[in-house]
């Protein structure tokens, strides 16, 4: 099942943990590990959590890998979804 228009990972850090928390973005950097500009890039949507990366958030706010990896993969594969034309691919089974 496809979920409509995912958010991006960045938003739901941004949202739901670094503000709740009042953490600024260089506060949360340095106990992310990270840049601020690394941060930055993520909670503004303009880059996307790794698997490396997920590690980070994961164990900070006692979540999983998964949770962060998964979010940045339903929305990866929405948005190629919507910019990813398939009409001259044939299946190639039955």
């Amino acid at each position: 099942m496809d979920i409509y228009n995912p958010c991006h990972p960045g938003e739901i850090l941004r949202e739901e943990y670094l503000k709740p928390l009042g953490l600024s973005v260089t506060e949360a950097a340095l106990k992310l590990g990270i840049t601020r500009k690394t941060l930055s890039a993520i909670i503004n949507e303009r880059s996307g959590i790794s698997p490396v990366m997920a590690l980070k958030p994961a164990k900070a706010f006692n979540t999983t890998p998964d949770l962060w990896t998964g979010m940045q993969s339903q929305y990866d594969l929405w948005q190629a979804k919507q910019t990813t034309k398939l009409d001259d691919v044939q299946i190639m089974y039955g």
